[in-house]
Protein backbone atom coordinates (compact mmCIF):
# COMPACT_ATOMS: atom_id res chain seq x y z
CA UNK A 1 0.00 0.00 0.00
CA UNK A 2 1.41 3.38 -0.99
CA UNK A 3 2.23 5.95 1.74
CA UNK A 4 -0.77 8.23 0.33
CA UNK A 5 -3.33 5.33 0.22
CA UNK A 6 -2.01 4.59 4.15
CA UNK A 7 -2.66 8.26 5.15
CA UNK A 8 -6.33 8.36 3.17
CA UNK A 9 -6.94 5.25 5.07
CA UNK A 10 -6.10 6.17 8.40
CA UNK A 11 -7.41 9.50 8.21
CA UNK A 12 -10.94 7.95 7.21
CA UNK A 13 -10.50 5.63 10.37
CA UNK A 14 -9.89 8.18 12.65
CA UNK A 15 -12.52 10.09 11.29
CA UNK A 16 -14.96 7.74 11.39
CA UNK A 17 -13.76 6.37 15.23
CA UNK A 18 -13.97 9.46 16.15
CA UNK A 19 -17.78 10.00 14.75
CA UNK A 20 -19.23 6.51 15.64
CA UNK A 21 -22.82 7.08 14.22
CA UNK A 22 -21.43 7.39 11.29
CA UNK A 23 -18.65 4.05 11.34
CA UNK A 24 -20.08 1.88 8.00
CA UNK A 25 -17.72 -0.79 8.43
CA UNK A 26 -15.33 -2.35 11.17
CA UNK A 27 -11.63 -1.85 10.22
CA UNK A 28 -8.97 -4.57 10.57
CA UNK A 29 -5.67 -3.23 11.57
CA UNK A 30 -2.18 -5.88 12.07
CA UNK A 31 -1.19 -5.54 15.66
CA UNK A 32 2.19 -8.19 15.63
CA UNK A 33 3.36 -10.46 13.17
CA UNK A 34 6.39 -13.38 13.42
CA UNK A 35 7.01 -15.58 10.29
CA UNK A 36 8.72 -18.78 10.80
CA UNK A 37 10.07 -19.68 7.45
CA UNK A 38 10.53 -17.87 4.39
CA UNK A 39 9.37 -19.61 1.13
CA UNK A 40 12.04 -17.65 -1.09
CA UNK A 41 15.20 -18.99 -1.82
CA UNK A 42 16.87 -17.11 -3.99
CA UNK A 43 16.44 -13.35 -2.37
CA UNK A 44 17.61 -12.98 1.62
CA UNK A 45 14.50 -10.64 1.81
CA UNK A 46 11.22 -11.22 -0.37
CA UNK A 47 7.60 -9.80 -0.14
CA UNK A 48 5.01 -10.76 2.48
CA UNK A 49 1.51 -9.26 2.18
CA UNK A 50 -1.89 -10.26 3.21
CA UNK A 51 -4.55 -10.85 0.51
CA UNK A 52 -8.47 -10.81 0.94
CA UNK A 53 -10.44 -12.47 -2.08
CA UNK A 54 -11.50 -9.67 -4.25
CA UNK A 55 -9.55 -6.35 -2.46
CA UNK A 56 -6.27 -4.82 -2.76
CA UNK A 57 -3.05 -6.34 -1.63
CA UNK A 58 -1.67 -5.26 1.44
CA UNK A 59 2.05 -5.19 1.42
CA UNK A 60 4.20 -5.62 4.34
CA UNK A 61 7.39 -3.51 3.26
CA UNK A 62 9.02 -3.79 6.53
CA UNK A 63 8.92 -7.57 7.52
CA UNK A 64 12.28 -8.83 6.02
CA UNK A 65 13.82 -10.92 8.76
CA UNK A 66 12.68 -14.52 9.62
CA UNK A 67 11.69 -15.62 13.32
CA UNK A 68 11.60 -11.75 13.93
CA UNK A 69 8.36 -10.29 15.85
CA UNK A 70 6.82 -7.17 14.20
CA UNK A 71 5.06 -5.51 16.35
CA UNK A 72 3.23 -2.64 14.83
CA UNK A 73 2.75 0.66 18.13
CA UNK A 74 1.71 4.37 17.82
CA UNK A 75 0.83 5.04 14.35
CA UNK A 76 2.25 1.77 12.32
CA UNK A 77 -0.87 -0.01 14.66
CA UNK A 78 -3.57 1.96 11.86
CA UNK A 79 -2.28 -0.93 9.09
CA UNK A 80 -5.30 -1.35 7.71
CA UNK A 81 -5.82 -4.57 6.41
CA UNK A 82 -9.76 -5.11 5.12
CA UNK A 83 -13.00 -4.16 6.94
CA UNK A 84 -15.84 -5.96 7.18
CA UNK A 85 -19.31 -4.28 6.55
CA UNK A 86 -21.60 -7.42 7.82
CA UNK A 87 -21.41 -10.60 9.78
CA UNK A 88 -20.26 -12.69 6.60
CA UNK A 89 -16.92 -14.02 6.27
CA UNK A 90 -14.26 -13.35 3.54
CA UNK A 91 -11.62 -15.79 1.90
CA UNK A 92 -8.14 -14.57 3.43
CA UNK A 93 -4.56 -15.28 3.57
CA UNK A 94 -1.32 -14.18 3.97
CA UNK A 95 1.28 -14.62 0.81
CA UNK A 96 5.19 -14.35 -0.12
CA UNK A 97 5.96 -13.12 -3.69
CA UNK A 98 7.58 -15.47 -6.17
CA UNK A 99 9.82 -14.57 -8.72
CA UNK A 100 10.16 -17.83 -9.89
CA UNK A 101 6.64 -19.75 -9.75
CA UNK A 102 3.39 -18.42 -8.32
CA UNK A 103 3.22 -16.70 -5.03
CA UNK A 104 3.83 -19.14 -2.01
CA UNK A 105 1.00 -19.36 0.36
CA UNK A 106 1.94 -18.99 4.36
CA UNK A 107 -1.87 -19.99 5.11
CA UNK A 108 -5.33 -19.03 3.44
CA UNK A 109 -8.39 -19.01 5.81
CA UNK A 110 -11.76 -18.06 6.51
CA UNK A 111 -11.61 -14.18 7.76
CA UNK A 112 -14.81 -13.58 9.56
CA UNK A 113 -15.79 -11.00 12.44
CA UNK A 114 -16.81 -13.50 14.69
CA UNK A 115 -13.09 -14.60 15.22
CA UNK A 116 -12.29 -11.12 17.35
CA UNK A 117 -13.51 -12.42 20.66
CA UNK A 118 -10.60 -11.26 22.56
CA UNK A 119 -11.66 -8.42 25.00
CA UNK A 120 -10.11 -5.89 22.86
CA UNK A 121 -10.90 -7.45 19.47
CA UNK A 122 -7.99 -9.16 18.78
CA UNK A 123 -7.27 -12.61 16.89
CA UNK A 124 -4.40 -14.46 16.77
CA UNK A 125 -4.02 -16.85 13.47
CA UNK A 126 -1.30 -18.95 14.42
CA UNK A 127 0.05 -21.81 11.17
CA UNK A 128 2.82 -23.67 12.33
CA UNK A 129 6.23 -23.36 11.05
CA UNK A 130 4.81 -20.89 9.37
CA UNK A 131 3.72 -17.50 10.97
CA UNK A 132 1.85 -16.06 13.98
CA UNK A 133 -0.14 -12.95 13.54
CA UNK A 134 -2.10 -10.99 15.74
CA UNK A 135 -5.23 -8.73 13.73
CA UNK A 136 -7.17 -6.20 15.33
CA UNK A 137 -10.97 -5.35 15.09
CA UNK A 138 -12.48 -3.67 18.03
CA UNK A 139 -15.78 -2.81 16.29
CA UNK A 140 -15.97 -6.70 14.75
CA UNK A 141 -17.33 -7.41 18.78
CA UNK A 142 -20.58 -5.26 17.88
CA UNK A 143 -21.29 -7.50 15.23
CA UNK A 144 -20.84 -10.40 17.55
CA UNK A 145 -22.79 -8.39 20.42
CA UNK A 146 -25.65 -7.75 17.63
CA UNK A 147 -25.70 -11.85 16.76
CA UNK A 148 -26.16 -12.07 20.34
CA UNK A 149 -29.20 -10.18 20.64
CA UNK A 150 -30.75 -11.34 17.23
CA UNK A 151 -30.47 -15.15 19.16
CA UNK A 152 -31.71 -13.41 22.17
CA UNK A 153 -34.41 -11.64 20.21
CA UNK A 154 -35.68 -14.72 18.05
CA UNK A 155 -35.46 -17.03 21.70
CA UNK A 156 -37.91 -14.39 23.40
CA UNK A 157 -40.11 -14.60 19.84
CA UNK A 158 -40.23 -18.13 20.26
CA UNK A 159 -41.18 -17.83 24.00
CA UNK A 160 -44.23 -15.70 23.28
CA UNK A 161 -45.26 -18.00 20.43
CA UNK A 162 -45.31 -20.83 22.22
CA UNK A 163 -47.40 -18.89 25.51
CA UNK A 164 -50.07 -17.71 22.85
CA UNK A 165 -50.18 -21.03 21.75
CA UNK A 166 -50.55 -22.85 25.30
CA UNK A 167 -53.12 -19.34 25.95
CA UNK A 168 -54.44 -20.37 22.95
CA UNK A 169 -55.13 -24.26 23.61
CA UNK A 170 -56.32 -23.20 26.72
CA UNK A 171 -59.11 -21.27 25.75
CA UNK A 172 -60.22 -23.80 23.41
CA UNK A 173 -60.32 -26.41 25.77
CA UNK A 174 -62.30 -23.96 28.55
CA UNK A 175 -64.52 -23.59 25.79
CA UNK A 176 -64.94 -26.68 25.04
CA UNK A 177 -65.26 -27.55 27.99
CA UNK A 178 -68.21 -25.47 28.47
CA UNK A 179 -69.96 -25.98 25.77
CA UNK A 180 -70.00 -29.86 26.52
CA UNK A 181 -71.05 -28.75 29.94
CA UNK A 182 -74.05 -26.69 28.62
CA UNK A 183 -74.81 -29.80 26.73
CA UNK A 184 -75.40 -31.98 29.23
CA UNK A 185 -77.28 -29.53 31.22
CA UNK A 186 -79.32 -29.21 28.76
CA UNK A 187 -79.74 -33.38 28.38
CA UNK A 188 -80.35 -33.43 31.71
CA UNK A 189 -82.73 -30.54 32.09
CA UNK A 190 -84.87 -32.18 28.98
CA UNK A 191 -84.98 -36.23 31.25
CA UNK A 192 -85.97 -33.85 34.20
CA UNK A 193 -88.59 -32.71 32.57
CA UNK A 194 -89.76 -35.89 30.81
CA UNK A 195 -89.74 -37.55 34.24
CA UNK A 196 -92.10 -34.83 35.26
CA UNK A 197 -95.09 -35.89 32.63
CA UNK A 198 -94.35 -39.63 33.67
CA UNK A 199 -94.45 -39.10 37.47
CA UNK A 200 -97.36 -37.04 36.27
CA UNK A 201 -99.06 -39.73 34.65
CA UNK A 202 -98.51 -42.30 37.06
CA UNK A 203 -100.06 -40.32 39.67
CA UNK A 204 -103.35 -39.89 37.24
CA UNK A 205 -103.46 -43.51 37.11
CA UNK A 206 -103.45 -44.08 40.67
CA UNK A 207 -105.93 -41.73 41.52
CA UNK A 208 -108.17 -43.26 38.83
CA UNK A 209 -108.54 -39.62 36.96
CA UNK A 210 -106.96 -40.99 33.83
CA UNK A 211 -110.32 -42.08 32.08
CA UNK A 212 -112.63 -39.01 34.32
CA UNK A 213 -114.27 -36.75 31.57
CA UNK A 214 -114.70 -33.36 32.81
Amino acid sequence: MSASNTRISLALFVFFANFPGLMLCAVVSLSSIEIFERHEWLKVTSTVYFLCEGENKNVFEDVKRARFVYAYNGQQSWKILSNFSSKNCKRCGLYEENSITSDDAFDEWEFCPSDFTAPHGEYVRFKEKQFNATFLCPDCLSFGASSSSDKRGKHIAILVFLGALAAGVLILGVFGAYKFWLKKRKEEDQAHFLKLFEDGDDIEDELGLGGVIV
